[in-house]
């Protein structure tokens, strides 16, 4: 309450310039902007895997120690399982990954709902192993790359916080078609009729 007794106005955690777009799929550069964070988070969890694997071997015989050295695969299988885990468990938990956070976007399933664990951990294989599928949202009319496509997931903009049970300030968003020029004239002429 406020101080004059009135009950005081709720503050909305979508930032204004963003309500228009809530719901809506969202573009390849969005979601490239946040598979460059997501890419960014498993390098760093790579890093730090490195470091504890080096500093237990220096424990255990610091007078010869090296640092450990890598192949090529099993640096490529390593982050592949980080990833692959990496994505199951943010969007099974969650919908959304760090670079998702950042961007303000939500993996979704058929029906606007939080994905299952076997739902999230497909669509992190073919993720991870087919990451160029996300261009074939350029040439998409609903903005789905190819894995969304596949699997009929959506990734939409959701700035909206949840809790673990998918839902926390409302029911789930429903995925709606990106706004095309076809909308975007029809809002403008009606617009200009009535005024």
């Amino acid at each position: 309450m406020t101080e004059d007794g009135d009950s005081p106005v709720p503050i909305s955690p979508i930032p204004r310039e963003a309500r228009p777009y809530q719901g809506h799929r969202a573009g390849l550069v969005t979601r490239m902007a946040a598979s460059a964070i997501d890419a960014l988070v498993v390098g760093l969890i790579l890093l730090a895997e490195y470091a504890v694997l080096a500093g237990l071997l220096f424990l255990v015989n610091p007078r010869d120690f090296t640092l450990p050295k890598t192949s090529l695969l099993l640096s490529m299988t390593a982050a592949f399982v980080v990833l692959v885990l990496y994505l199951t468990c943010a969007w099974s938990i969650t919908g959304r990954t760090y670079g998702c956070h950042v961007m303000g976007l939500r993996v979704v399933g058929a029906r606007g709902r939080r994905l299952r664990p076997l739902g999230a951990l497909v669509r992190a294989l073919l993720c991870a192993l087919f990451p160029i599928g996300l261009l074939w949202c350029a040439g998409s009319r609903a903005n789905r790359s190819l894995q969304d496509t596949m699997l009929r997931t959506s990734v939409i903009y959701d700035w909206r916080p949840r809790s673990l049970s998918g839902t926390s300030l409302g029911a789930p968003i429903s995925p709606r078609e990106p706004r095309g020029r076809v909308s975007r004239r029809r809002e403008s002429a009606a617009a200009f009729t009535t005024t």
